[in-house]
């Protein structure tokens, strides 16, 4: 496959190209929507014919469902590394936990918030992408889960039911993040500690356990 335009045309690796497409419409559905990754928007943006997009992407729901699933994955690695959850690093479950509710109080992943209302949204209707919402969620849940393991097997956490507390950890996350598109303005302070608070009485931590030192 080539790619469209003045110049030499250069024909990339399959599993390069794949790869181009898949980011490209990572990145739409983050800024856009997922309702606006289809082969022509990706082909224009990428600079190539449609059909290319068309033979990587026979069916594009496909696409949309690997788009989400770049964005929501790369939101993962970012807030809690796979590398720090399973190493024995110096700030251990504590400083992970920290940093993450640190991180997720600030503004710098509002898009991936709307990501995930817009997918589970779209889910009810594209099956495919369904499935897709599903994996992703419990790919956050088993992280977690295993920083509270963690957490438990080092005597930092007192937690009984590591995974029911990993998923209302995320529920509470989640449920902060459905008002990012309707008041964030206004939900900034009510809900600033909501999720932190909660985890730390999950967690048996005192209360500001969680907080960055």
């Amino acid at each position: 496959m080539t790619s469209r335009g003045a110049g030499r045309r250069v024909r990339k690796p399959a599993a390069e190209r794949r790869h181009e497409i898949v980011a490209a419409a990572a990145r739409v559905g983050l800024e856009e929507g997922l309702e606006c990754v289809t082969r022509q928007r990706i082909a224009d943006g990428l600079g190539v014919q449609s059909g290319l997009i068309h033979h990587y992407f026979p069916v594009v729901e496909e696409l949309v469902a690997e788009a989400f699933a770049r964005a929501t994955t790369a939101e993962l690695d970012g807030l809690l590394p796979e590398g720090e959850v399973a190493a024995a690093g110096a700030d251990g479950p504590l400083g992970i936990l920290r940093r993450f509710f640190t991180l997720i109080s600030g503004a710098e992943f509002d898009n991936v918030s709307r990501l995930w209302l817009n997918a589970r949204h779209l889910s009810r209707y594209r099956p495919v992408l369904h499935g897709q919402v599903v994996v992703q969620e419990l790919r956050w849940c088993r992280r977690i889960e295993r920083i509270v393991e963690r957490g438990v097997r080092e005597r930092v956490f007192r937690c009984e039911d590591p995974w029911g507390a990993a998923v209302r950890i995320l529920a509470v996350v989640d449920g902060a993040g459905a008002y990012v598109n309707t008041s964030a303005d206004r939900r900034a302070a009510p809900l600033a500690d909501l999720a932190r608070t909660l985890a730390e009485a999950e967690l048996g931590l005192p209360a500001g356990g969680l907080r960055m030192p």
